[in-house]
């Protein structure tokens, strides 16, 4: 533990907010050292639009196991002056610790000796793997399973169900005139917004998991004047590929209200499901693993937040997600590791590698 320990106080150490490419830079740096003395293979470096990206082959026999994980993370520099890291009562802390620096370490430490693994560790996950996408999608296809070092969910549990995520920009478009003199003359493009939230609104099917939610919003320009431009964001989140282009179709079929009104609608589905049917053998497998290894047997959970097991998901390819640290307070200031769970859960991630490793899964 003392090494595994040192290796998440360097990533930890080292920030890497996504939206700064040179941080990202320096943390691949860090990752790069730290994977080539674990894994005793350096990685190669992937370089899409200024953000770093690892890959390491691991033997000289054809991959069929997927690991993937992260190195960007949403702390901005500067957060470790507030929120340094530390161990203390079993509990680590530090920005990035939970989600995903300490998941990354599992993934080295597991992986070490095997062959036939793909470790991939992009530095743009936080923001929507946008350089990345193709990149995590190729590998997936080529792979017999993706696990998916993204932390546990609440004590421990897998992340068996990752709802897809689509995010929209609806533009309205009126009429400007004085609001005093002749507002008759205008088309007022607020009260269109206030029309197409609420139509917006009724596409959610919370029966089915699926919320549709509108978030920021702007219009108008002075305070006199009927608003000639409005629009607004949705935010749309769905445990099935079909509710999720059920309402991309309504979404992007908007009728206009007002006489004169025009909408525009840009954006699209961002990360397909993880639905249960990826993960459900996955899932199966490890819980009997764990059970032959003395060790509790993880629960699953279905989660709202999307991940890279998305994408790895939405091209056929079986996916287990949060196999990740246990602990809690991702993206928050209360993010923390539970340090007497890092060993097990990291052999647990060794013997299902193994196991499909070992497996005539076609």
């Amino acid at each position: 533990m003392e090494d595994f320990l040192a290796d998440v106080r360097a990533l930890v150490e080292c920030e890497s907010p996504s939206s700064d490419l040179a941080a990202v830079a320096r943390s691949a740096d860090v990752v790069a050292r730290i994977g080539t003395a674990r894994l005793g293979v350096e990685p190669e470096r992937i370089v899409l639009d200024g953000r770093t990206h690892l890959r390491w082959r691991l033997g000289s026999t054809p991959s069929r196991v997927l690991l993937l994980g992260h190195h960007d993370t949403v702390w901005p520099l500067g957060s470790l002056a507030t929120r340094p890291y530390s161990v203390e009562g079993g509990v680590l802390r530090g920005p990035g610790c939970f989600d995903m620096k300490a998941g990354l370490v599992m993934a080295f430490h597991a992986a070490a000796g095997l062959d036939g693994v793909t470790l991939l560790v992009t530095g743009d996950e936080e923001i929507g793997s946008p350089s990345s996408r193709a990149l995590v999608e190729e590998e997936a296809k080529a792979a017999v399973a993706a696990l998916v070092l993204e932390a546990s969910a609440d004590g421990g549990a897998l992340k068996t169900e990752r709802k897809g995520a689509s995010s929209y920009e609806v533009r309205l478009t009126g009429r400007a005139a004085h609001a005093g003199l002749e507002p008759e003359r205008g088309v007022n493009a607020t009260l269109e917004l206030a029309h197409q939230v609420l139509a917006v609104s009724a596409l959610a099917d919370l029966a089915r998991g699926t919320t549709v939610t509108p978030t920021t919003a702007r219009s108008g320009t002075t305070a006199n004047t009927v608003p000639a431009s409005a629009s607004f964001a949705v935010d749309v989140r769905a445990r099935t590929a079909a509710e999720q282009h059920r309402v991309h179709r309504a979404i992007r079929a908007l009728p206009p209200v007002l006489p004169g009104a025009t909408i525009e609608v840009l954006g699209e589905v961002n990360r397909p499901p993880l639905e249960a049917v990826a993960s459900a053998a996955l899932y199966d497998r490890v819980h009997d693993l764990a059970l032959r290894l003395g060790l509790p047997a993880p629960t699953s959970a279905a989660v709202g937040g999307a991940s890279d097991g998305n994408l790895t998901a939405g091209v056929g390819t079986p996916t287990l997600d949060g196999l990740g640290a246990v602990g809690g307070g991702a993206h928050a200031e209360d993010e923390h590791v539970l340090v007497d769970h890092l060993p097990g859960r990291t052999a647990l991630l060794r013997a299902l590698v193994e196991d499909l490793l070992a497996a005539d899964l076609g």
